[in-house]
């Protein structure tokens, strides 16, 4: 079989980075040398196993479309910045670039809307973890199953990450929306963000290896009378597992660019019952 060809775009990002490697180690996938890149990135190159990747800021990519005609059939793997989440979306729309995209943030709305008016399909999640994915699944079915179950309860929810994470946790916007579906009212903007390190030590007990790569979230329903108290908790430190349920996304989505499917988004949970992996 021919390798995937893959570009992952946001290096010199930890994430980015992160699947490069296991991209460039990968006997089912080859590397693209071009990575998409902020304007305030001052280097123009970075090198993944061996690999001499040029990173591509906004005001160049239009020299980077003709360098990819001779590499398709490609996919892109995205885990930039928030606020590039949309235009990134319209420049893969625009040139027919297939992609999974993991970074959070943006107009998720007009991402959708984006891929729906296109020639592509992607993978769109908000957590790429598959163990998290599967707890999401377990809830999202809850809250249809038992619409209003938990109205009146008191619901605090929690997100911890490293301190370079821009915005607040996708999983728990997420999740806010599956409590609401069960009758607990809260807003993300009630949702409790901790990036401060001395707090994620001291008061979370997030352990010190992991200070710059974690995902700690905790969910507590009270009921109204105080006597009741329902917790769930998931707690992820580093972020190879991010990078594992990113490879089987790839392989998904493989597979429906060669079935010629368009216009679909995909989630993490389509990719889990697809069974992404070969």
């Amino acid at each position: 079989m021919k390798p995937i060809s893959v570009m992952v775009n946001g290096l010199p990002g930890n994430m980015a980075a992160l699947v490069a490697r296991r991209v460039a180690s990968d006997s089912r996938f080859s590397l693209i040398p071009f990575s998409l890149t902020g304007p305030e990135i001052a280097s123009d190159v970075q090198e993944i196993s061996g690999i001499r990747i040029r990173l591509i800021r906004p005001g160049d990519r239009a020299e980077l479309i003709g360098r990819l005609e001779s590499l398709r059939p490609m996919l892109v793997v995205d885990y930039t910045h928030p606020t590039a989440v949309n235009d990134n979306a319209d420049f893969y729309a625009e040139n027919v670039l297939h992609f999974v995209m993991g970074t959070t943030g943006g107009d998720r709305n007009r991402l959708i809307e984006t891929v729906r008016k296109s020639s592509i399909s992607a993978v769109i999640a908000p957590n790429m973890a598959k163990p998290i994915v599967v707890f999401q699944s377990m809830m999202a079915d809850t809250a249809k199953r038992f619409p209003g179950v938990f109205s009146g309860y008191r619901l605090s929810i929690t997100e911890s990450h490293q301190k370079g994470k821009a915005d607040t946790s996708g999983t728990a916007r997420a999740m806010v929306g599956y409590f609401n579906q069960m009758g607990v009212a809260f807003t993300e903007a009630d949702i409790r963000m901790i990036r401060d390190p001395a707090v994620q030590k001291e008061q979370l007990g997030v352990p010190e290896a992991y200070i710059g790569g974690h995902g700690w979230h905790t969910y507590t329903l009270v009921s109204p009378d105080g006597t009741v108290t329902l917790s769930f908790t998931h707690n992820v430190n580093g972020r190879e597992v991010y990078v594992d349920g990113t490879m089987d996304a790839l392989v998904f989505l493989h597979r429906k660019m060669e079935e010629g499917v368009k216009g679909q988004v995909f989630s993490m949970m389509d990719v889990l019952s697809g069974d992404g992996r070969f």
